[in-house]
């Protein structure tokens, strides 16, 4: 999820120097809503990879490949770049027609600089909006000027979608402000402890701010059941689909997550956001938002409570 939206800020970019241009997106079907949010992105390929990989000889498997790639190859494009450097991008980009663009060996996270027709090099230190900006613009020629700008917004019908799956939530939250607490992510290692976050609900429930505690798994439902117990006036949501879950990070006064691609999300939409680094170094791939988004702590290195709150407070 976090490669898709450091994304966004591109086809600001390309829609700004090509206008009259067609943005056309290749994304993981999970992850396929994202790129939907942005106005200036028109066709959307979506492809199951991760299904694809786990039964790679079934039928299937090689029915919907071989769709995709009668798909992608019908219209030309002036113009193919990809910005994930991995070989399961380089080999969809492979399936498109036209000139290819791609990271340098030294550039990329895997070598498959032999894909493209030309290749640049972009420093590892910056950060991964930045970098995949900078390819873009070397690839077609023109300067970068301005802020990133996701210009992504939640559309009618994912507001829609959150009132009809979430009305009972919705009315017991009412008029109070809320604050979303992400507290799951992929890896044990990145998880900030329980403790902390009860103790971040009850400052921010001292303070009128109901908190939200979404889950994804079994596990993190427990997790999120656990909290709201020890949290004065949390509810936990009902599973969401990603649109209906953009239109409510959309409406928090502040979100607050460990590092998850739905953090990087709530900025993206401009959301107050404070990201919680225990065992990443935010530098890279923190939340990049601005002035409306804070990343704290680090490797080896949680944020304490009072400095969560804190930033918080200072978003807010």
């Amino acid at each position: 999820m976090g490669d898709v939206i450091h994304n966004l800020p591109v086809a600001s970019d390309l829609s700004v120097q090509f206008p009259q241009a067609q943005i056309d997106w290749v994304v993981e079907e999970a992850f396929a809503v994202l790129p939907r949010l942005h106005a200036m992105v028109k066709q959307i390929y979506s492809v199951g990879v991760r299904r694809w990989r786990a039964t790679p000889f079934s039928a299937d498997t090689w029915r919907e490949a071989g769709q995709f790639r009668r798909q992608v190859a019908a219209q030309p494009y002036d113009a193919i770049i990809d910005t994930q450097g991995l070989i399961k991008s380089a080999l969809l980009v492979a399936c498109a027609r036209g000139r290819k663009y791609g990271l340098d060996w030294a550039s990329s996270r895997e070598p498959i600089n032999w894909f493209y027709h030309r290749t640049f090099s972009i420093p590892w230190d910056r950060h991964a909006v930045e970098r995949n900006r900078a390819l873009a613009a070397q690839a077609l020629g023109y300067e970068l000027g301005s802020p990133a700008n996701y210009a992504i917004g939640v559309p009618a019908s994912a507001r829609q979608d959150l009132v009809s799956k979430a009305s009972g939530l919705l009315e017991q939250i009412g008029q109070s402000g809320y604050a979303v607490l992400l507290h799951a992510t992929s890896a044990a290692k990145k998880l900030w402890m329980e403790q902390s976050w009860a103790a971040l609900g009850r400052l921010l429930h001292s303070r009128g701010i109901l908190s939200l505690l979404p889950y994804g798994s079994r596990e993190e439902q427990a997790r999120s059941e656990r909290l709201a117990n020890r949290i004065p006036g949390a509810l936990v949501p009902p599973a969401l689909p990603l649109d209906a879950f953009a239109a409510l990070l959309a409406g928090a006064a502040v979100v607050i997550g460990v590092d998850t691609g739905l953090s990087h999300l709530a900025a993206a939409l401009g959301r107050p956001t404070v990201g919680i680094y225990c065992a990443t170094d935010p530098r890279a791939t923190g939340l990049y938002g601005g002035a409306h988004a804070v990343n704290l702590g680090g490797p080896g290195d949680p944020p304490s409570v009072d400095e969560v709150f804190a930033a918080a407070n200072r978003l807010c």
